[in-house]
């Protein structure tokens, strides 16, 4: 997807800043208008706002996510949003600093880990740099041991669908079928293929094997 348009007539460029601290998504909002020229950003307070805001339009080129902010549970709601909108590149900027973390994500899809605590004129470099393509992290945890990061549990989950992972997150959450079906307004006999389903993707032979990997993978 990409968000070009008629000079003057649409915005170049649309990023989605999903953060549930207004004052974030306001100082984030001008400094990407500073940096950038002819941009749309379009504000988000929760998961479920950022995924309304991708719906209801044909074209956006960039999704900012807050790692902590409802309807993230850890790293399900970024696999959850790169596994419906593959195309759309996400960027994490987060109060989080440790590397493991940030490594983590990259794992899981994101394109980018920004600290809010960097300079704005960093975060809005970082976000230009995945506009353009790539993948950018802090310089301290880029040079770190990246390869020894255990990374086939990621492209696991990354191969589940937007309702394989809400039924994972929802059996990491102790939830038994019967009460996923009525969460998810399906039957319990859906449940049950999906379960199936996650196991054989995951590679794990039970749902205890499936919770306790979700659970150490902040999923």
């Amino acid at each position: 997807m990409t968000g070009a348009g008629k000079a003057g007539t649409e915005p170049a460029l649309t990023i989605i800043i999903a953060d549930d601290h207004p004052l974030v998504r306001e100082a984030l909002g001008q400094a990407l208008r500073q940096a950038m020229n002819g941009v749309e950003v379009v504000g988000a307070a929760d998961l479920d706002g950022a995924r309304q805001a991708l719906a209801g339009r044909d074209s956006v080129d960039l999704v900012i996510l807050d790692l902590d902010m409802p309807g993230m549970d850890g790293f399900a709601g970024l696999a959850a949003m790169r596994a419906s909108y593959p195309a759309v590149p996400v960027a994490i900027v987060s109060s989080t600093r440790e590397p493991a973390v940030m490594r983590r994500a990259i794992e899981f899809g994101a394109a980018a880990f920004v600290p809010k605590s960097a300079a704005m004129e960093t975060i809005a470099s970082a976000l230009q740099s995945v506009l353009d393509g790539e993948v950018w992290l802090p310089p301290e945890v880029e040079g770190g041991d990246a390869a020894a990061m255990p990374d086939d549990f990621a492209r696991r989950v990354a191969e589940l669908t937007p309702q394989q992972l809400r039924v994972l997150t929802l059996l990491s959450k102790g939830k038994l079928n019967k009460q996923i079906a009525h969460e998810l307004s399906v039957g319990e006999a859906t449940v049950k293929a999906h379960v199936t389903a996650i196991l054989k993707k995951l590679g794990v032979r039970s749902r205890t094997q499936a919770v306790i990997a979700a659970r150490h993978f902040s999923l």
